[in-house]
């Protein structure tokens, strides 16, 4: 297990990647421990020779914020704030998910700018390293005044409240916190407010699914190649000049990688009876290259987001100042994870289109990818399947990021709805494995038709690999876990 230390350095998606899925532990470097306590010894000085209000230091929340808090009563305060935001609703956010949001919400305080104690990100640090994962749901959040029901969640824990899993099982965090020997922080003042305020909720559904649909087009690449191979393609749609000419670069490299693919196919160089292909093959190159580029973009938005402060009010020690803004506002992650979302459902619905033409029956290929039709049903149902999935995602695709409701006596006027975009991206995802499984079923029984020519080594390759785990179907059987082991296949990446 290899150790990470946190000294505000800029980290790129694929080393938090690494960091969740590799169980690295997490060590807070000596600049950024400075940075920390510097913020929150200048808070402290500021507090006692400053006699105005400062909000959410000394004054209450949201609409409440020109309501004074007498100095006896700021911890208090952030510890009312912690328990009474926490109010989510609706499903747990998958633990791998939380994992992100601990990291990402240690990475945002620690750039000395939120005003907490060094105590409170060792604590969150601890909780990472040990798997200590609190209890969050999906609903809650407006994604605005920062993500603030499921952060509350994240921060119960804390304050020894909540419920947190550990060694996989679910448990009241003040029984963890006995049996490990570890006393409740004690939040001083702004700290609840720092933990609360921030984009980590809708930073860490991004962050994920920016891995994915990066994983999802290249394997696509693949599925697609495959399809193409088992419908007998043509490969002059995957030239050089006629996509060169286009100066989409997502289009330029989605050609480029399928002729790659492609390279030594008896198949795909053989004469063809047919002058072009339907659209689901013939506009891989623009479709594919289309959402790619969206992907780079998201990739870029989000990477921004996990290096930066999203909390309220951001500190300033050397300037003297502390100042109430808006950074937690989620409107760069809702309108990005809206447009990601369209992006990856469109590789899912070309996909579903390419597994329409292999079942037709046309190009040698028998109806329903069976050789005795009429007695077998075949593939014909799975394709309903991936159908029902690809409109499932159209729906899932309207924009969260469009939406806004009033809160907190509308003082809180404008919202994201960034939350909301973030868990049905993450359905979309789970969404697009399932269409691509489903595809790769069907590519690869159609595929098995054109022997004895072979494809190119790294399509054989690819073909090999899911032999070992999914059979050629002869005649009708239970194709539930066929489709089951499919989908697992091209979620463990190939």
């Amino acid at each position: 297990m290899k150790n990470y230390e946190i000294n505000n350095n800029w980290i790129s998606l694929e080393e938090i990647d690494e960091i969740v899925g590799e169980h690295h532990t997490l060590v807070l470097g000596d600049d950024a421990r400075a940075a920390i306590q510097k913020c929150r010894t200048y808070l402290d000085e500021k507090i006692k020779r400053h006699d105005k209000l400062i909000y959410g230091i000394n004054t209450g929340f949201g609409s409440l914020c020109n309501t004074a808090i007498d100095e006896k009563d700021l911890e208090q305060l952030q510890t009312n704030l912690v328990r009474s935001h926490a109010c989510g609703t609706g499903e747990e956010v998958p633990q791998e998910i939380v994992k992100r949001m601990l990291l990402l919400k240690v990475l945002g305080l620690s750039h000395g700018s939120s005003g907490v104690q060094v105590a409170t990100v060792e604590r969150l640090i601890y909780f990472f390293n040990n798997n200590i994962l609190p209890v969050v749901y999906q609903q809650g959040s407006l994604g605005a005044s920062g993500d603030l029901a499921p952060l509350a969640h994240l921060s119960l824990p804390l304050l020894g409240e909540g419920e947190v899993y550990f060694q996989g099982v679910k448990h009241a965090t003040s029984d963890v916190l006995k049996a490990l020997h570890l006393e409740p922080i004690v939040l001083q003042s702004k700290e609840g407010l720092a933990l609360l305020n921030g984009t980590q909720f809708m930073s860490s559904y991004a962050s994920y699914c920016v891995s994915k649909g990066k994983q999802l087009w290249n394997q696509w690449n693949k599925v697609a190649a495959l399809s193409l191979e088992g419908y007998d393609g043509r490969l002059n749609p995957f030239q050089a000049n006629v996509n060169e000419i286009r100066n989409q670069v997502g289009q330029i490299e989605t050609a480029h990688i399928f002729r790659n693919i492609l390279a030594g196919s008896e198949i795909v160089a053989q004469e063809k009876a047919h002058v072009q292909d339907p659209y689901s093959f013939r506009c891989i190159p623009q479709v594919h290259g289309a959402s790619k580029d969206a992907i780079d973009y998201a990739a870029m938005i989000v990477e921004r987001e996990v290096n930066a402060v999203t909390d309220n009010p951001t500190i300033f020690p050397d300037e003297d100042d502390v100042v109430s803004a808006g950074n937690f506002h989620g409107q760069p992650l809702a309108i990005t994870m809206d447009f990601l979302a369209i992006a990856l459902a469109e590789m899912g619905s070309i996909s579903e289109r390419r597994v329409y033409k292999l079942i037709s029956g046309t190009r040698g290929l028998p109806a329903f990818l069976v050789a005795n039709p009429g007695l077998n049903s075949g593939f014909m149902i799975p394709q309903y399947a991936g159908a029902s999935v690809v409109s499932q995602n159209k729906q899932l695709c309207t924009p969260a990021s469009i939406d806004t409701i009033d809160s907190s006596n509308g003082q809180e006027d404008h919202v994201s709805m960034g939350a909301n975009a973030a868990t049905k991206l993450y359905r979309i995802v789970e969404n697009c494995f399932t269409i691509q499984g489903i595809e790769l079923l069907n590519a690869a029984q159609a595929f098995e038709f054109r022997r004895p020519l072979k494809s190119s080594p790294i399509l054989e390759e690819v073909f090999a690999a899911y032999r070992q785990k999914v059979n050629f179907v002869n005649d009708d059987i239970y194709l539930h876990p066929l489709m089951m082991e499919s989908i697992k296949f091209v979620k463990e990446k190939f």
